[in-house]
């Protein structure tokens, strides 16, 4: 429990620390962007979250190190400066707001690469028939490995939308890593994960309701690149943890992310990177919570933005639950992953084609603004 405590106490006060300094920085790093489609946010507020995160997770698994053995010690270090590489990848665009999708992308891979270089963490094998000799190419599997950390780091990324959102999500990632860790007795990754936890414990107290600190591209990006690297670590150190365990452990943010591309690319004809507001946890703010607390002032907006949140945490908490209660058992785990994706579209396509009667949407004799839903689910 001591990385947990360690993490935790860091991640908390360093926080805390950009929160009550911001005045005299939030010129690099302030997030003062609000005309984006997809801000809801109504000041200037800090979006280096990531900071204290990385901190808090860094010293507590430099102790952690002190009772590893030597070769889990030596992994543990490769694995800290390809998590450093994918930090500053997004730390970078938070500060200056002018590195391109493409390149953090770019970055992201390389911070793959690392990982599999100085701690040999690689996609070994997928537990499916037809697959699992393709994996056993060496090429194959650099590829696939690259893809799945670059892809769940993006992932979280993608759904970090709202105070709390994407930070209790990784969390409950997190300790759910932790569990299996521990029923497995795999110390380096139950370390991992419990200082990962701790970490973005002490960010979230500051980070929800209140929105005081943003996460950030640098934070979402190192807890995805975190939270990847653990997974295929738990699977290749441990034969018996089904490798659909941490796929539908991620799903949310995972299908999240694979459905965009797909709703932007093919339905709407747009470049797959351009920002938009139609994630699932945008319709939700949009559809629900915009009729729930229908005016535009201050408190009404920042009420919105946090009780927005607990809808997807509810999302996330059903993949992690039956992910830790079936993680040794592979065509279970097939099978729910299937269900949740199913599960999804037919959420989306509710949420999307919901008619609000006008009665509810007026307040305060002022029709709320920017409610007409979208006929399709485009």
């Amino acid at each position: 429990m001591v990385p947990f405590l360690l993490a935790l106490t860091i991640s908390l006060v360093a926080t805390l620390a950009i929160v009550r300094s911001s005045a005299r920085h939030e010129r690099y790093s302030g997030d003062s962007d609000r005309s984006a489609q997809q801000k809801v946010h109504f000041r200037i507020v800090p979006r280096v979250g990531g900071i204290g995160i990385a901190l808090g997770t860094g010293i507590g698994m430099l102790w952690a190190a002190r009772e590893l053995a030597t070769p889990d010690a030596v992994r543990l270090a490769g694995l800290g400066i390809a998590a450093a590489v994918a930090f500053a990848a997004g730390l970078a665009e938070d500060v200056t707001k002018r590195i391109t999708p493409a390149q953090r992308l770019l970055v992201l891979l390389a911070a793959a690469a690392l990982g599999l270089w100085l701690a040999g963490i690689e996609v070994v094998r997928i537990d499916i028939d037809l697959l699992d000799p393709l994996v056993t190419i060496s090429a194959v599997s650099v590829v696939l490995t690259l893809l799945a950390v670059a892809g769940v780091a993006n992932s979280i990324n993608i759904i970090d939308g709202f105070n709390g959102l994407a930070s209790m999500c990784v969390g409950i990632m997190f300790a759910s890593l932790a569990y299996v860790a521990f029923k497995v007795g795999d110390p380096l990754v139950l370390a991992g994960a419990l200082a990962g936890l701790g970490a973005v414990l002490g960010f979230f107290v500051w980070n929800y309701p209140l929105g005081l600190i943003f996460l950030g591209d640098g934070g979402a990006y190192f807890l995805g690149f975190w939270v990847a690297e653990l997974s295929l670590l738990l699977v290749q150190r441990n034969e018996g943890v089904s490798p659909l365990f941490p796929l539908l452990l991620c799903a949310y943010p995972i299908f999240e992310t694979l459905f965009s591309m797909y709703r932007r690319r093919v339905l709407r004809g747009l470049p797959v990177g351009q920002a938009d507001a139609t994630h699932l946890h945008s319709l939700i703010y949009r559809r629900l919570m915009r009729w729930a607390v229908g005016r535009q002032d201050a408190a009404s907006l920042l009420r919105r933005n946090s009780m927005t949140s607990p809808y997807l945490w509810l999302v996330c908490s059903l993949t992690a639950a039956p992910a830790v209660l079936c993680w040794d058992e592979t065509e279970l785990l097939a099978g729910l992953i299937l269900m949740f994706c199913l599960s999804y579209l037919a959420l989306y396509r509710a949420i999307v084609r919901f008619r609000t009667p006008r009665m509810l949407v007026r307040t305060g004799g002022h029709w709320a603004a920017d409610e007409s839903p979208p006929k399709t689910a485009g």
